[in-house]
């Protein structure tokens, strides 16, 4: 959503707008984050060694939280109301930028989600013969 970027998630955003910085600054980083972080941004926060993450809620979403831990990352969750009111809010805004945002279509006809996977990957991720 931010710039009109695919991937430019609050995480990665704050990480490019820290700059280039030494590998010591991010090791003793705490990343804050309103939801658990997406899979991409876990990947982020465990490439520049971010030890420590506080995330405002995972009720709307729940990401790479438990390869963070795997890792020896402290995951904390507060648990906010407002970051769950905030989050409530905006998907019932904005649901296809939400599900976008996430990788995910929705399916109109049961309101349930599902992965997003292009018609010419056949089930094991291969191109489909044609």
């Amino acid at each position: 959503m931010q710039k009109g970027s695919p991937i430019l998630h609050g995480e990665m955003d704050a990480l490019e707008n820290a700059g280039r910085l030494k590998g010591e600054v991010y090791k003793g980083a705490t990343m804050y984050t309103t939801l658990s972080p997406c899979h991409m941004c876990t990947g982020a926060c465990l490439m520049y060694g971010i030890k420590r993450v506080v995330m405002g809620e995972n009720e709307t979403f729940i990401g790479g939280e438990d390869l963070l831990r795997s890792k020896g990352v402290e995951v904390i969750n507060i648990k906010s109301g407002q970051c769950k009111r905030m989050m409530d809010k905006f998907i019932k805004k904005a649901p296809k930028e939400w599900f976008e945002d996430i990788g995910e279509v929705e399916d109109d006809n049961e309101g349930e989600k599902e992965a997003d996977i292009p018609e010419d990957l056949d089930s094991e991720g291969s191109e489909a013969e044609n």
